[in-house]
């Protein structure tokens, strides 16, 4: 690759990731000047949280039944599987609950705001919009990363709540064990930690899904190709960068609280 081919790439792939800080920071500070369009936050909350919520609920609901039937089998082999609902527990509260609710939600709405972003970018919408005054971050943007914000950390509740119960479901109608001591062993192994870790990840898989989504919105070009284009890479990146930041809370976490 020639050396001027190199360099171009280098200097647009900086000059990206400066541009999606800048637009990030300013969607998180925005929040702190008027108008705070109030409004769009709710209606992005209803989108982003009450429309994600079945997949939400179906994603928790197999993934709890799935892990109970893999942990019971194996803790069969030492005679163990009372203590099914304990890896459970801490499988969907640290992990699965709050990395798999974050990859639904990005595959339905990091999508859908690029896709929507990126239409008005090349229509021009978002250009008429500063002509008028209005600042396209702060209307288009700020709403949307809240809105996400916030329904991640309660679509991540609910899918562990969920997870938690159709292990149940599974280990008590299925594999014949006890449910009284299913839910006993799933609350008695749970720590401060583990329920910290599950609670703070969604709100930062939350900002990566909105500023992702709406940043290839805003940055579209090239027509209805580019839409397509900014779609798919914002589901790819955004998935990407949820996998990777939940390993560095995971190790920050356990660095902590030994846990």
């Amino acid at each position: 690759m020639p050396f001027n081919t190199v360099d171009q790439f280098v200097k647009k792939n900086v000059l990206a990731v400066q541009d999606f800080a800048i637009l990030s920071l300013r969607s998180v500070t925005n929040l702190f000047r008027r108008p705070l369009y109030v409004s769009d936050m709710l209606i992005q909350a209803d989108l982003i949280g009450f429309g994600s919520l079945p997949i939400v609920i179906l994603t928790g609901f197999f993934t709890g039944g799935v892990l109970a039937l893999q942990s019971a089998a194996s803790l069969a082999q030492f005679g163990a599987t009372g203590i099914t609902g304990q890896l459970v527990s801490l499988s969907m509260i640290k992990e699965l609950g709050p990395v798999l609710t974050s990859l639904m939600v990005s595959g339905r709405n990091a999508s859908g705001m690029a896709s929507e972003l990126g239409s008005m970018q090349v229509t021009e919408q978002i250009d008429a919009m500063r002509a008028l005054g209005t600042d396209p971050t702060k209307k288009l943007v700020t709403p949307r990363l809240y809105a996400t914000i916030t329904m991640s950390f309660f679509l991540t509740i609910i899918s562990d709540a969920i997870g938690i119960a159709g292990g149940a479901f599974v280990a008590v109608f299925m594999l014949g064990q006890d449910g009284s001591q299913y839910f006993h062993t799933a609350y008695q192994v749970l720590r401060f930690p583990d329920v910290l870790q599950g609670l703070v990840k969604p709100l930062f898989f939350g900002t990566i899904i909105a500023t992702v989504g709406c940043y290839f919105g805003m940055t579209t070009r090239g027509g209805t190709q580019g839409v397509g284009r900014a779609t798919t890479q914002a589901v790819v990146v955004a998935s990407v960068l949820i996998i990777a930041i939940d390993f560095v809370i995971s190790r920050f976490m356990i660095g902590i609280f030994g846990r």
